[in-house]
């Protein structure tokens, strides 16, 4: 009975892909264009440039749609929801995949900007500068602005990966996180320890950012895992 749900969906989503409908709904991005496109490019990529960007073509609002139709089916059955594709079933909210996490993420996206603003008037305003180079006393200053970039980097893919949950926008989301993770802990073991000189901090960076970096290409080209970034 576990794999019912899964079952079924799959053979909705060949029907649609076939088809073009769901029972007596159309799909839009489905229905093949009655002009004359070159036979060798796909039909969904003389679309317009926005919806080449969101993706949500015949492969995706297929699998989205029939996802819903199955979970109505279960919810008339008095059954739970279940996971397909590793995610649990969202409905859409206009053109927002998981509208209320991707307002959070730009919440976050916005805290952090307003923290790595509010350090940068710090340091160039308020805190004592070296006469000789012009540069700040306290020596973690540029290990904390790459850290802020890449927080907000993270958040801001965060963002765009719950507001259209793609193939692309997904990897690019879990890339960022793993790198920013990578980093922060780089960081912490480098501020903890009150590590100053190049030599130490290069020892201590240099595995992690390879682990790292070995850890992002597996998730972009082998398979993408999305348990180890998430946890």
């Amino acid at each position: 009975m576990f794999f019912l749900p899964f079952f079924f969906a799959r053979a909705c989503f060949e029907e649609c892909q076939r088809t073009g409908t769901l029972k007596e709904d159309s799909i839009k991005h489905c229905v093949v264009p009655t002009d004359d496109q070159p036979a060798d490019k796909a039909w969904y990529a003389h679309e317009p440039l926005y919806l080449q960007w969101k993706e949500w073509n015949c492969n995706s609002e297929c699998r989205y749609h029939c996802m819903m139709e199955r979970e109505q089916e279960r919810e008339e059955l008095g059954l739970g929801p279940v996971k397909y594709h590793g995610k649990w079933p969202l409905k859409r909210a206009s053109v927002f995949q998981e509208p209320l996490s991707a307002a959070l993420s730009a919440l976050t996206l916005l805290v952090q900007f307003n923290g790595w603003l509010s350090f940068f008037l710090l340091l160039s305003y308020k805190l004592p500068l070296r006469p000789e180079t012009h540069a700040t006393y306290y020596e973690y200053t540029g290990l904390w602005h790459i850290n802020a970039l890449l927080a907000m980097n993270s958040w801001f893919w965060c963002a765009i990966y719950h507001s259209c949950d793609t193939a692309w926008t997904e990897k690019l989301y879990l890339s960022s996180a793993a790198a920013f993770l990578g980093y922060s802990l780089i960081l912490a073991i480098l501020r903890t320890s009150n590590l100053r000189d190049e030599a130490s901090r290069v020892m201590v960076a240099a595995p992690i950012l390879a682990f790292v970096t070995t850890h992002i290409l597996y998730l972009n080209f082998y398979e993408l895992d999305k348990g180890i970034p998430n946890s």
